[in-house]
């Protein structure tokens, strides 16, 4: 009797999870992807705060993270990726490469840092190298993060610039932070002055440039 063929691929060795609100980029990195012989993706999300109680059940190796997503960003997921599963190396990979959110990546544990106009060769290598154990952070965005220094917010003042999104009153914000309507016009006019802005949506803007927000 002929023998069987054997298959001599190897067995898909990498798993990983990605969270992307876009349908199509997100079905297209999956796609491509699993067309590398040792990675798998074992999870796919559209929002930010699916991120953590999908990581619980599918036990990624790599979480490959959009910055801003619905429901929650990519960074604080990351942060509660490094509580909640830490055996488990986030990757961020944005459009966005703004040397604040390069800082605020690090800050929360990410392994690595990549903006999306890179070659998808270039993305599973830097998969590969965050699961054994190295930091890969796209070398311009590394540059400018040094030369731009961290953010003059705290975490209060941005918090308040983030309730400001979208034209909501100091009494919103107020109760939305539970705090008092004269700290929140205090932080407000602290976070103008530190952007050099002239009124909060000027503030927010410039925050949002930076990656500080």
């Amino acid at each position: 009797m002929d023998e069987m063929p054997q298959d001599h691929r190897p067995a898909k060795s990498v798993r990983v999870l990605l969270a992307e609100d876009q349908g199509m980029m997100r079905g297209a990195l999956a796609l491509l992807l699993g067309l590398e012989e040792d990675m798998e993706v074992v999870a796919q999300v559209s929002a930010g705060d699916k991120i953590v109680p999908e990581a619980l059940v599918a036990r990624p190796d790599v979480a490959l993270l959009d910055i801003e997503l619905p429901g929650k960003s990519g960074l604080d997921a990351a942060a509660e990726l490094r509580e909640e599963v830490p055996d488990c190396r986030v990757l961020i990979l944005t459009t966005f490469g703004r040397p604040g959110y390069l800082r605020r990546a690090m800050e929360a544990g990410a392994a690595g840092f990549l903006v999306k106009d890179g070659p998808v060769e270039d993305l599973a290598e830097a998969i590969r190298r965050v699961l054994r154990g190295e930091t890969v952070i796209d070398p311009a965005l590394a540059a400018a993060a040094l030369s731009a220094g961290p953010s003059p917010l705290t975490a209060r003042e941005r918090d308040v610039l983030n309730a400001s999104v979208d034209g909501a009153t100091v009494s919103d914000i107020a109760g939305k932070l539970h705090l008092s309507e004269s700290t929140v016009r205090n932080y407000l006019s602290s976070a103008i002055g530190k952007t050099n802005t002239r009124n909060r949506m000027e503030a927010v803007r410039s925050a949002r440039q930076q990656g500080w927000l």
